[in-house]
């Protein structure tokens, strides 16, 4: 089993150099854009309590309904919090 994560990283590694070249390649900025757009949908940039990776857009999408709930105080306060870990 080692042998097939090792051979998988290194596939990984290798396509990543591969990318990497061929993005120091490109000459028009058009191409550049698209794929930051790509990476900025795709990459991870945070995990939930649970654990699960956020993509930069799941986390935006959480981040607006939270601001939502504030607009509509639809949250608890600290103090609210702490009365009610009280009774855990």
């Amino acid at each position: 089993m080692l042998g097939i994560l090792t051979r998988n990283k290194m596939n990984i590694q290798t396509a990543k150099l591969d990318v990497m070249q061929k993005i120091l390649t490109i000459k028009t900025e058009s191409i550049i854009e698209k794929i930051n757009k790509i990476l900025d949908k795709e990459m991870i940039v945070g995990y939930t309590v649970e654990g699960k990776p956020l993509t930069k857009e799941a986390y935006n999408k959480r981040l607006q309904k939270a601001e939502e709930q504030i607009q509509l105080g639809d949250y608890l306060t600290q103090e609210e919090i702490e009365r009610e870990s009280e009774n855990w």
